[in-house]
């Protein structure tokens, strides 16, 4: 089972996108975004990104150094609505894909499939 770790703080966000990856057949588990450096590495990690030209991409920087070498998926609400999920704003966070929010569960699950694949 692919391991999924989140970091995101919203709580009801979170909780969301726990249901959503679980009930598609992933592993999940919550990532502690104040020291990303403690949590055990994971097949693929889910981000939210506050700011994401400024404190957004050291915090993305942290997570990346928890986790080398395993794919981001970065989620803000500083996305505008129709972004291209590997468009400019993915390359410029150095991650494979970027997500609006508010979320949608099937575009998180086209991401992650995108990234990863299917769960089985």
């Amino acid at each position: 089972m692919l391991d999924i770790v989140i970091y995101e703080e919203d709580q009801l966000t979170r909780s969301l996108m726990q249901e959503w990856l679980r009930d598609a057949g992933y592993g999940v588990r919550v990532g502690t975004s104040c020291n990303a450096d403690r949590d055990q590495p994971g097949d693929l990690v889910v981000a939210n990104v506050y700011m994401p030209k400024q404190r957004g991409a050291e915090r993305l920087r942290a997570i990346r150094a928890a986790h080398p070498g395993r794919p981001m998926i970065a989620i803000s609400c500083q996305f505008r609505a129709g972004l291209e999920a590997q468009g400019a704003a993915a390359r410029a966070l150095g991650v494979q894909q970027a997500i609006a929010k508010p979320l949608m569960r099937d575009d998180l699950l086209r991401a992650v499939q995108a990234v990863v694949g299917s769960s089985t």
